[in-house]
């Protein structure tokens, strides 16, 4: 009965991501996504690399269940990432524009919603850095819409706030 039950909930994930990742234009509302900011005890220069590394080099080993480059570039890239929701694992395609030392920003290609664009901002902050998130998600298909919204929204800052964890650790892990 659950691999029944696991079967019909993984069809009707499927089902979603097909309807709703599509740019109808009809019933479009947005939502932000974060804001977030941690504080990094690390170079600002340093928390960058942390970020534009996996993209811009070479994607290590550890990464590969998360992130595939697909096109480099001097300062962009297009990136598939992987990210685990239950049973299922949500791929999404995003373009990536790298600004020395100052931001990171993500555009949505291809996911579960039409349209999602988020920003990291570096900063310099007593001998350390600010880092923070912002973005915005936007869905169609009113009230139905915004109800998956919500849903994807929610797992993506999580996914966001797992980020800027491993980013803080990692960085203050090199600083030291």
């Amino acid at each position: 009965m659950k691999k029944v039950a696991a079967t019909i909930a993984a069809a009707l994930y499927r089902l979603a991501l097909v309807l709703f990742a599509r740019d109808f234009g009809i019933g479009t509302s947005s939502r932000p996504l974060g804001p977030l900011t941690v504080r990094i005890d690390a170079p600002r220069e340093l928390v960058f690399d942390v970020i534009a590394d996996p993209y811009l080099g070479r994607t290590p080993r550890a990464l590969a269940s998360k992130l595939k480059v697909v096109e480099r570039h001097e300062d962009s890239v297009l990136a598939e990432h992987y990210t685990p929701t239950g049973r299922i694992v949500t791929t999404t395609l995003e373009t990536i524009h790298f600004e020395r030392p100052d931001s990171v920003e993500f555009t949505l290609v291809r996911g579960p919603v039409p349209h999602v664009f988020e920003r990291f901002e570096l900063r310099d902050a007593d001998g350390g850095t600010e880092l923070g998130y912002s973005g915005e998600l936007r869905i169609d298909l009113w009230a139905l819409g915004r109800w998956w919204g919500r849903a994807v929204a929610t797992r993506w800052v999580a996914t966001v706030q797992g980020s800027l964890a491993s980013i803080t650790s990692e960085a203050e892990r090199r600083a030291r």
